[in-house]
C-alpha cells in the first residue's frame, strides 16, 4: 500500500510542477523533429513535430513550404484555426522581408505552431509521420493543449536545422 501511495504521490508532485512550469523559451530541432519546452534551461516537455513540406533550410518566400529558422516571438493565440488552436510565431522579422526583397519574392507569413486540420478527425498519428504543412509546426490536438496551457504570449522560440 504505501508503494501505491508514493507512486501517487509522486505523479500527483510530477502533474502539479508540469502544470505550475512557466516555459520561458521554446526550441525547435526541425533535424529531429522535435519541439521542446523549456523553463530555466530544463527541458518541461517534448513533443515530435509535423514541418514544412520542404524543412529543409529557412524560408526565404512565400509558397516555398519551408519552415523558418531563427529566434522569433510567440506573439498570438489563435483559438478559432481551421487547424484546431494554433499560436502565431513573428515570421517575417524585418531581416525576412530585407532579404524576401533582395531576391525579389515575398516572404510569406502566417506561420504557427498549431494542433491538426479540423476536418482530419480522429486520424492524428497519420499526420505526424509526414511533413505535410505549408511552413508551420504541428503536433496533435492533445499536445497542443498542453502547449497552450504552458507557453505564453510573449515566449521566445528558437528554430534551427
Amino acid at each position: 500500500m504505501r508503494t501505491v501511495v508514493f507512486v501517487a504521490t509522486a505523479l500527483l508532485a510530477f502533474s502539479f510542477n508540469l502544470a505550475q512550469a512557466k516555459v520561458d523559451l521554446v526550441k525547435v530541432d526541425k533535424s529531429e523533429r522535435k519541439m521542446y519546452l523549456i523553463d530555466d534551461g530544463k527541458i518541461v516537455k517534448e513533443f515530435h513535430v509535423s514541418l514544412g513540406a520542404n524543412p529543409k533550410g529557412h524560408k526565404h518566400k512565400k509558397g516555398d513550404e519551408r519552415t523558418p529558422e531563427g529566434i522569433y516571438i510567440l506573439d498570438y493565440k489563435k483559438d478559432d484555426s481551421s487547424f484546431y488552436k494554433a499560436m502565431h510565431i513573428n515570421y517575417p522579422n524585418q531581416a525576412d522581408i530585407e532579404n524576401a526583397k533582395e531576391m525579389g519574392n515575398r516572404p510569406g507569413g502566417r506561420i504557427m505552431i498549431h494542433g491538426q486540420p479540423n476536418w482530419l478527425g480522429s486520424l492524428p498519428s497519420l499526420s505526424k509521420e509526414l511533413d505535410w504543412t505549408h511552413g508551420c509546426i504541428a503536433v496533435t490536438n492533445s499536445e497542443m493543449d498542453e502547449f497552450m496551457e504552458l507557453v505564453d504570449v510573449g515566449t521566445t522560440i528558437e528554430i534551427e536545422w
